[in-house]
Order: C-alpha cells, then sequence, then structure tokens
C-alpha cells in the first residue's frame, strides 16, 4: 500500500510559497510558506508540515486504539484526540521535540487499567507513533 502526497514550492525560501495536496483529493492545493508556518498561529491562511503531523497523529492514534479496544470486546462511544505539535528552535534549525496526544474518551463498561494498557499500547504501536523520533505523551480522561 502506497500513499502519496504532493508539495509545490514557488519562489525563494522565505519570500516563496506552495501548495499540498492528497492524492485523495480530501486536502487539494492547500497554501503553505514560511510566513504561514510560523506567524500565522491561527492556521486559518493555510497550513504547515507540522500541523499535517499533528494531524496524521491524532488520526493514526485514535484508530489505532479503536481497533485495539474492538479486538478486547470494546467499543468506544467516542474518543476524541488532540494532538499538540512542538516545533522549537535548535542549535541547527528547528525539530520536532515533543507530541502530547490528549484524549477524551468514551468507552462503556471497561476498567480505567484495560483502557489504559489499550491506550499505550495504542500509542507505540500506531505507524506514525513508529516513525516519529520526538517525546510522545498521552493524557487522557476516561469516561
Amino acid at each position: 500500500m502506497k500513499r502519496t502526497a504532493e508539495a509545490v514550492w514557488k519562489g525563494a525560501g522565505t519570500k516563496g510559497s506552495g501548495t499540498l495536496s492528497t492524492q485523495s483529493g480530501a486536502f487539494k492545493d492547500q497554501p503553505y510558506s514560511l510566513k504561514l508556518r510560523f506567524e500565522n498561529e491561527d492556521g486559518k491562511k493555510g497550513t504547515n508540515p507540522e500541523e499535517l503531523i499533528a494531524a496524521a497523529h491524532s488520526g493514526c492514534f485514535a484508530m489505532a486504539l479503536s481497533v485495539g479496544l474492538e479486538k478486547a470486546g470494546y467499543t468506544a462511544d467516542k474518543l476524541d484526540v488532540k494532538a499538540e505539535l512542538d516545533l522549537d528552535k535548535v542549535e541547527n534549525g528547528w525539530a520536532i521535540t515533543k507530541i502530547a496526544l490528549k484524549m477524551k474518551a468514551d468507552v462503556p463498561d471497561i476498567s480505567e487499567d484495560e483502557f489504559d494498557e489499550l491506550a499505550q499500547g495504542a500509542k507505540a504501536g500506531c505507524p506514525v507513533s513508529q516513525v516519529l523520533s520526538c517525546e510522545i505523551t498521552l493524557d487522557y480522561t476516561l469516561n
């Protein structure tokens, strides 16, 4: 299985801009630039690579946990996952230093211990977690 995305960039690095598109077409010609990346924190004028990584991570984790819950005999009413990605200045430029997964989970009839075991397994086992080399934390509330 292969998944693709495409970036098209025009112009000089600091003044140029580009677009990002995905194979599915759900994300097509979305604008991005250094200004949008570092100065537009509300994210309403375009996207950036870190936002896409956070979206991929929250989605991958939620799906992995949902499958783990199903295999254990549970169905989540809702898994609301937010990924907060830290992009920090380091000696050689910039680095993603941490992703904090924050979740509100509604899963009937599961114990806190069993849920924690499944959630920690999903955090470690989802493909996006496996490709990241930064610290990944998980905080959740279980209803």
